[in-house]
C-alpha cells in the first residue's frame, strides 16, 4: 500500500523586496503518496518554480510545514537542506546543464564524486543507470555530439546515479521535438511504476500532463482544488 510521502500544509513563500512583500506561493496545502507521478501545471508566475524549489530543498518556505520521507524541510537549516537535498532528490532541468567539456559518462558521475565510493563502485553506479535510459553506446560522447533527446536522456541518468527517492523535473521536455519527449517521458513512467520513485513533474504541455498519475494547478500562487486528478 502506498504510503504518503510529501504532506506540505499552509505552504507560503515569501519574498521582500524594498518595501514590498511578493508572495508566489501562499497556503499551499497537498499530499503526494510514494511512487506518484505528479504533474504541476500553471501559467508562467503562477509559482510552480518556486514550489519545485521548496520540494528539492533548495530553498526553505517562509510559513507553513513541509515534510517529505518524514523529514521537515522547514526546521532545517542551509547545510541540513543541502545535505538531505544531495541524499534525497534528483533534479531534471529543461536546458540539461550537462558540462560541455565533459563526457556523457563523466557528466552522470559528477553527484558521486562528493561521496566516499571507490572508483568501481562509480562505475559501476554510472554504467546502470546510462543503461537504464538507453545510452550505453554514447559513454564516452561529448554533449555536443548528442542529439537534445539524447542530452536530457544524459540529464536523468544523472539525477538517478545517487539512487534519490524523489525526482523534481522544470519542463523537462520543454526543449524537444515530440518522439523526443516520448522517450523522457517513458522513463519517468517506468521510474515511478517500476521503480518507485516519487517525481514532479513542472511543464507547460497539456499532452505530457496526461502522461502522470495526476495533475495539480497553480494559479496566482494558489492550488486550483478542482483540478487534482484531471489526468
Amino acid at each position: 500500500m502506498s504510503t504518503s510521502f510529501i504532506k506540505a500544509v499552509g505552504l507560503t513563500k515569501i519574498y521582500q523586496k524594498g518595501n514590498h512583500e511578493i508572495v508566489p506561493l501562499r497556503d499551499i496545502t497537498f499530499t503526494v503518496q510514494s511512487s506518484e507521478f505528479i504533474s504541476l501545471m500553471g501559467p508562467s508566475g503562477s509559482g510552480k518554480t518556486t514550489l519545485l524549489n521548496l520540494l528539492a530543498g533548495i530553498d526553505s518556505p517562509s510559513q507553513g510545514t513541509l515534510k517529505i520521507a518524514g523529514c521537515s524541510l522547514e526546521q532545517m537549516n542551509r547545510e541540513k537542506l543541502t545535505k538531505w537535498r544531495s541524499e534525497n532528490v534528483g533534479y531534471i532541468f529543461q536546458l540539461y546543464h550537462l558540462m560541455p567539456v565533459l563526457t556523457t559518462f563523466e557528466n552522470v558521475e559528477l553527484p558521486l564524486l562528493l561521496q566516499n565510493l571507490s572508483k568501481k563502485e562509480r562505475r559501476d553506479r554510472v554504467e546502470k543507470v546510462i543503461d537504464q535510459v538507453g545510452l550505453s553506446d554514447r559513454l564516452e560522447h561529448f554533449p555536443r555530439e548528442l542529439s537534445g533527446g539524447q542530452e536530457q536522456r544524459v540529464a536523468i541518468a544523472r539525477a538517478l546515479v545517487a539512487d534519490p527517492s524523489l525526482i523534481v523535473a522544470d519542463e523537462p521536455t520543454g526543449d524537444l521535438d515530440r518522439d523526443s519527449a516520448d522517450e523522457v517521458l517513458k522513463i519517468l513512467e517506468d521510474l515511478a511504476a517500476n521503480q518507485g520513485k516519487t517525481i514532479v513533474m513542472v511543464t507547460h504541455d497539456p499532452k505530457a500532463a496526461t502522461r502522470a498519475t495526476r495533475c495539480l494547478q497553480l494559479e496566482k500562487g494558489s492550488l486550483i482544488p478542482s483540478y487534482g486528478d484531471l489526468c
